[in-house]
């Protein structure tokens, strides 16, 4: 990191531990100090909320935690599925996908997607005991 990088942050540190409500839906916001973690409860509630940001206001946010040496990661299942700030380094895929500054996490999606159809499975599972019970 070169002098006036290093000059043109000013860091935070953040402490929290609350829940959002994105459409009706609450979404988890922890941190650790320089790293939130925002963990939505599905994939789709992910895209969603993403979808609603301009990318105007996600680069302004992306600057803003750059600036203040914090990174959010955006989490489904416990999965990270992609990051923004100060430690996000878009590859490919985000420039691809229009997405950059914003790091798209793969595997982290691909995990989600995993985990997303593993409940799927079981809810299918107890409706089905459900169902052969009566």
């Amino acid at each position: 990191m070169s002098d006036s990088e290093t000059e043109a942050r000013a860091p935070l540190t953040v402490q929290t531990d609350l829940t959002l409500s994105v459409d009706g839906r609450p979404v988890d916001v922890s941190s650790t100090g320089e790293r939130l973690f925002v963990e939505f409860p599905s994939l789709s509630a992910a895209v969603r909320a993403f979808a609603r940001s301009p990318p105007t206001a996600r680069r302004r946010l992306h600057e803003l935690l750059t600036t203040t040496d914090l990174t959010v990661e955006l989490r489904v299942r416990d999965r990270t599925v992609a990051l923004v700030g100060a430690e996000a380094r878009p590859g490919g895929l985000s420039k691809r996908a229009g997405v950059a500054p914003v790091e798209l996490r793969v595997g982290g999606v691909f995990g989600a997607v995993g985990q997303e159809l593993s409940a799927a499975g079981r809810r299918l599972g107890r409706l089905n005991r459900r169902l052969r019970g009566r």
